[in-house]
């Protein structure tokens, strides 16, 4: 399988990608149950908090639970996050190292971009999938829309800012394949909630 069938094969597991900081990791399992119960079962854990390679571990060990690392900077965090039990690596931005890496660690890796000149440099370095972030500020649908256009064999996962409200459009759109988002797991824990929103945002597709 090639590194773009590997990627393409985590973007659409799921329409949306839950976007999780996690602070305690005793909510890491349940959290993850909740998730899957809801039929999201492609998980991001960002690497923003002093526990995220612990919850990634206990994530792991949930029956169906699909985990990868966000907020990957450099090949320390990935090598790291790889230990930890990583399938898939997000990073808010691209840099040739962290390429390399996850290459070198047979990852599949979605990078950040924000303009052409990052797609660019990426295409350079061999790949064709995409985080479009931060996604609303960088002039949301209309700045994609733009962007596919142009670099018509790239797909994107646009993540930063989107609501429940909005990943529908965003998710219609024929360029992306999949969103991060936040919305799913917003305010305290409760699994209900987020079950119930999961079962919502697991519906989407794209029309």
């Amino acid at each position: 399988m090639t590194d773009t069938a590997k990627l393409d094969a985590v973007m659409t597991r799921c329409p949306v990608i839950p976007v999780l900081v996690v602070n305690d990791v005793a909510q890491a399992r349940p959290l993850a149950e909740a998730l899957v119960a809801g039929g999201l079962t492609t998980l991001e854990v960002t690497l923003r908090t002093p526990c995220a390679l612990e919850v990634i571990e206990e994530m792991s060990k949930v029956e169906g639970a699909f985990v990868g690392a966000g907020t990957v900077l450099n090949p320390t965090d990935l090598e790291r996050a790889v230990k930890a039990g990583s399938r898939f690596i997000v990073s808010p931005g691209l840099t040739a190292p962290l390429a390399d890496s996850a290459r070198d660690h047979d990852m599949p890796f979605l990078p950040g971009i924000a303009n052409a000149g990052d797609i660019m440099r990426g295409l350079d370095l061999g790949l064709t999938r995409f985080k479009f972030f931060p996604a609303v500020t960088n002039g949301g649908i209309p700045a994609l829309k733009s962007l596919a256009s142009v670099f018509g064999n790239v797909r994107f996962c646009p993540t930063g800012g989107i609501t429940e409200g909005s990943a529908p459009d965003w998710l219609a759109l024929p360029s992306v394949s999949c969103v991060g988002g936040s919305w799913i797991t917003a305010g305290e824990f409760d699994a209900k909630t987020v079950t119930q929103r999961a079962t919502a945002a697991a519906l989407l597709r794209q029309s």
